[in-house]
């Protein structure tokens, strides 16, 4: 602790006044000398603060002189659209087809955006950027280029082509950066299952891919996933196959005058799917919006595949036969009344022609009786009826790996009634997608036993405990269905050496104040091959077809999807490769057919 000096000190006082000598001037002087000190003490002080303010600045100016330093050793970076907390991941797996075909993968691109405060001649380069991009506004980069903005992006996307041209534009507020594009090498192909992708997280240096429909949707999060190490997504489709079936499904539209069309290729003791094409379709390299008007049905985007779900007419009548030999209630051979009309109440139900008061369950089928159907479900009972569809999924979603098949119930009566039972016999009064038909159908020939369709190559045996119906009763069956082909409603399916058999079935399109349209139709034939042992179950079906090659216009499916599905059977078999089997030889596992 200072002792400060005292002003007064007594001993020099008391001296002074010994001498003579006046104490006010020792009084003075130690005023003075108190006074010096705290000056020396306070310039101290200050000179202490100047050094540390001194020490501070150098520091600082240190500091910086390092981070510039560094800044200039890096590689330049220019600045991000926006700022996310988290990287962007932009690396998306590829998927590819049962043999490893690529169906979607990534392509190194650019993207383009520019930096106004750093343009050189903004109205040259808006001149320049409309001739290599029609497309855009020169209003709209007028002001974005003039205004206050200090960043625009001009193009997401960026082909080769573009890329270059930009560059020689020599604009230096023009840049272009790294970006990966989704790429879907085989066009159209696939479009519906396949689906789409968009950006997600942007920056000028990287984008992250992600999926907006399809299969690109439903297995997001695996295509995105870095703990997967780029392991492709394998689905089960064949891409020949799917080309194959595209091209003769297309044609068979236009020759057939329909106005849209479908097809399902699945195997019959698996449930995969090795192709399933729907009509029109789009390119997903330029993936269209939804529509906002109009039904969605007729968008190109609409998959009726798996998505649209329809009466399907005859074909249902595999079904009602099935759980007729179940039940006990029929075999092959035993006779069915059909005569006509059936009268229940005030509906009335016809044959498309006069069949005779009898035939047996085979020729109801083969002939495609809508009253021999109707009887029968009479005997087997609506909730007979009803517990046996369920079972073989009928009344529930297909469980496709398609987020679109989320939304496609199957649509039947609320009250599941005796005329409703008599109805669904034949296949109106129930609405389900055709991949809905074709897992019932592989369950009818198969064996018995309920697959579940998929569209990945990895997939679930079915076992005994998905038993619906018995081998005999498979067997029965499909018997039946060859016997549609060789000598009933689908002659004109037959393809030589591949023992097909099926089911046509032809059902008037619901109008949507109530009825039905005059005239419109959804024809579809439900087929097998080779019925000797079916390994695959194929689908067609046409909407709205009409058959202009004789004096009047047909629109059964024995006119219009047979003869379409027929053609595909001979494309696709060899490519699935299937042997042809001549007519005089019979294979050991070949199915001994039953004359009628």
């Amino acid at each position: 602790m200072e002792i400060r000096r005292p002003l007064r000190p007594l001993a020099r006082i008391l001296k002074a006044r010994s001498k003579g000598v006046d104490p006010q001037k020792i009084e003075a002087e130690e005023r003075a000398a108190r006074l010096r000190k705290q000056r020396s003490r306070e310039k101290r002080r200050a000179e202490l603060r100047l050094g540390l303010m001194s020490a501070f600045f150098s520091l600082a100016f240190i500091a910086v002189g390092v981070k510039m330093g560094m800044i200039a050793l890096e590689e330049p970076v220019e600045p991000a659209a926006r700022a996310y907390a988290t990287a962007i991941i932009s690396q998306r797996a590829n998927i590819v087809d049962r043999n490893g075909a690529i169906l979607a993968t990534n392509l190194r691109t650019a993207s383009l955006y520019a930096t106004p405060q750093n343009m050189a001649d903004p109205l040259g380069a808006i001149d320049g950027l409309v001739r290599i991009f029609p497309d855009l506004d020169p209003d709209l980069l007028l002001r974005q280029f003039t205004g206050k903005r200090k960043f625009v992006w001009v193009k997401r996307k960026l082909s080769p082509e573009q890329h270059q041209a930009v560059l020689d534009l020599g604009e230096p507020g023009l840049l272009v950066g790294p970006r990966e594009l989704r790429l879907y090498p085989n066009g159209a192909f696939a479009a519906h299952i396949l689906g789409g992708t968009r950006f997600g997280v942007e920056g000028v240096r990287s984008a992250e891919l992600v999926g907006t429909a399809g299969v690109e949707f439903q297995f997001d999060e695996y295509l995105r996933d870095p703990a997967n190490d780029g392991r492709p997504l394998q689905l089960s489709l064949d891409l020949t196959v799917q080309s194959a079936m595209r091209q003769v499904l297309e044609g068979g539209m236009r020759l057939m005058n329909a106005k849209a069309a479908m097809g399902v290729l699945m195997e019959a003791d698996t449930g995969r799917i090795i192709s399933m094409v729907s009509l029109p379709d789009f390119d997903p390299n330029y993936r269209p919006d939804p529509p906002v008007s109009g039904d969605p049905a007729d968008s190109p985007l609409f998959n009726r595949a798996a998505q649209g779900t329809y009466e399907l007419g005859s074909t249902f009548k595999i079904f009602t036969a099935a759980l007729a030999m179940e039940t006990g209630i029929a075999t092959p051979e035993t006779l069915i009344d059909t005569q006509g009309p059936l009268v229940w109440g005030r509906f009335k139900i016809r044959d498309f022609r006069n069949y005779g008061p009898q035939l047996s369950l085979v020729d109801v089928i083969v002939k495609s009786s809508n009253i021999g159907s109707a009887r029968l479900a009479m005997e087997i009972g609506a909730e007979e009826q009803k517990e046996f569809l369920g079972r073989i999924g009928m009344l529930e979603t297909s469980g496709l790996e398609l987020p679109a098949v989320r939304r496609a119930k199957p649509m039947w009566p609320s009250r599941w009634t005796e005329i409703s039972a008599m109805t669904i016999a034949y296949g109106h009064g129930i609405a389900v997608t055709p991949v809905h038909l074709a897992a019932g159908i592989a369950a009818m020939v198969n064996g018995g036993l309920r697959v579940r369709p998929t569209l990945l190559d990895d997939y679930t045996p079915p076992t005994e405990a998905d038993r619906v119906i018995s081998e005999s009763t498979s067997l029965a069956l499909r018997d039946m269905m060859r016997q549609v082909v060789v000598r009933g409603t689908a002659s004109l399916g037959e393809v030589e050496g591949y023992q097909v058999g099926g089911k046509t079935g032809t059902a008037d399109k619901p109008a949507r104040e109530g009825g039905y349209m005059e005239g419109k139709v959804i024809s579809t034939f439900a087929a097998a091959f080779p019925m000797s042992n079916p390994e695959y179950v194929l689908i067609v079906s046409l909407d709205e077809p009409e058959e202009t090659s004789g004096l009047e216009s047909r629109r059964t499916a024995g006119w219009t999807a047979v003869p379409v599905t027929s053609e595909i059977i001979r494309r696709i078999a060899p490519l699935l490769g299937l042997r042809p089997i001549p007519e005089n030889e019979t294979p050991a596992t070949a199915l001994v057919l039953t004359s009628n």
